[in-house]
């Protein structure tokens, strides 16, 4: 009898594992791929002025891009009227050039990050000054945003270029 509880416990584990293993691929399937292509079309339809994006009500603005160093700096307002509760600054990530990505900081010379921000009801939250340290300074950069708005949803890459 213990060989068969041995081989049912195995079986089980293995089950397990294969059911992980595919949970994890069909989420990995369902990310979109980060595009590094210049977008030359910074005030799209749904948002203006450009740089800026509008994720089901949730909308971010940029201005202010500048480059100093390994340090890129920039100023971000959100307006939110969708389901989300919040804007943090770990929903914001710059992918430079060389495909690196890298969160704010606030490390740097005249650089601070800013604190979770609960809002709805279409209330605007900023502008707030952010910045974010690169291995490639070379424009253009791709700001990737991710508010929360539930487990599928929503993620989206902003080209941005320094003013």
């Amino acid at each position: 009898m213990a060989p068969r509880r041995l081989l049912t416990a195995a079986g089980v584990v293995a089950g397990l594992l294969v059911a992980a293993l595919i949970a994890g691929g069909a989420y990995m399937a369902l990310k979109a791929p980060l595009s590094t292509n210049p977008n030359s079309n910074l005030q799209p339809d749904n948002c203006s002025p450009g740089p800026c994006a509008n994720l089901n009500g949730y909308v971010i603005w940029i201005s202010n891009v500048r480059v100093q160093n390994d340090i890129v700096r920039m100023t971000v307002k959100f307006q939110n009227s969708s389901g989300a509760t919040h804007a943090a600054p770990e929903d914001l990530q710059l992918i430079d050039q060389g495909r690196r990505s890298s969160i704010p900081v606030a490390d740097a010379a005249g650089c601070k990050s800013f604190a979770r921000h609960e809002f709805s009801g279409g209330a605007i939250f900023g502008p707030v000054d952010v910045c974010f340290r690169v291995s490639d300074a070379t424009p253009p950069f791709i700001l990737h945003w991710t508010p929360d708005m539930g487990t599928f949803c929503c993620e989206h890459d902003i080209t941005i270029w320094p003013t």
